[in-house]
């Protein structure tokens, strides 16, 4: 398993707006309280500085869909205790994103995330969305997109990798043209894997490591 092999610790925590956890919960980021959630992920990094088993300095964040936008998000506010992030079909503008998104989930999406129809909640939304914070993001990103996604449509990739390369980032982009939301496909899933697996070798890694890592 890659993971063993990298020797990375995997922490999977449920911010905000999980569900399982009941209605009020679910409720916790919706809206105005969008980034609520966000703090959650700053005091997992603060939760691990406070631990003698984990490295705060070698932390990356990885995830997809809205998990996806909590990586970039969290890149805006936490990126000086990161080291590598990897956003998978990821919502990189709220406003952008309801505008394209399928039509049959645009109302259940606007209660969730709010109506950009609403000149207040518009710019509120604008405001929040990570590409239009990329000076604050630095830290090296991976971005991964299916074309075909109707969910979280490629442009929200586009903007994204766009953006952050003409702020000077360093950004890796994979964009299978046969797959949606998410790779399903057993080709895209393997080059997936050895790709991540190898941003997170050269970003996580000490060179004694990178090299004990090629004997194996």
């Amino acid at each position: 398993m890659w993971l063993e092999k990298l020797g990375v610790a995997v922490i999977a925590p449920n911010v905000r707006g999980s569900a399982g956890y009941g209605k009020s919960y679910l409720a916790m980021d919706n809206g105005y309280k969008r980034e609520d959630s966000v703090r959650d992920i700053g005091a997992l990094l603060d939760w691990i500085a406070t631990q003698p088993d984990l490295d705060p300095e070698r932390v990356a964040v990885f995830g997809g869909s809205y998990g996806g936008y909590m990586v970039l998000a969290s890149s805006v506010y936490y990126s000086d205790h990161l080291k590598a992030a990897v956003d998978i079909v990821g919502i990189s503008n709220f406003v952008t994103f309801l505008t394209n998104t399928k039509s049959y989930r645009r109302d259940l999406r606007r209660i969730e995330y709010g109506d950009e129809r609403d000149p207040q909640m518009r710019a509120f939304l604008e405001k929040i969305s990570p590409n239009n914070n990329v000076d604050k993001i630095q830290v090296p990103m991976f971005v991964v997109q299916g074309q075909n996604d109707p969910r979280v449509p490629v442009t929200e990739a586009e903007q994204i990798v766009a953006a952050l390369r003409e702020n000077g980032n360093q950004v890796w982009y994979m964009n299978a043209l046969n797959e949606g939301h998410g790779y399903r496909k057993k080709e895209n899933s393997d080059a997936f894997t050895q790709a991540t697996a190898l941003f997170f070798a050269q970003h996580l890694l000490s060179e004694d490591q990178k090299k004990q890592l090629s004997l194996n």
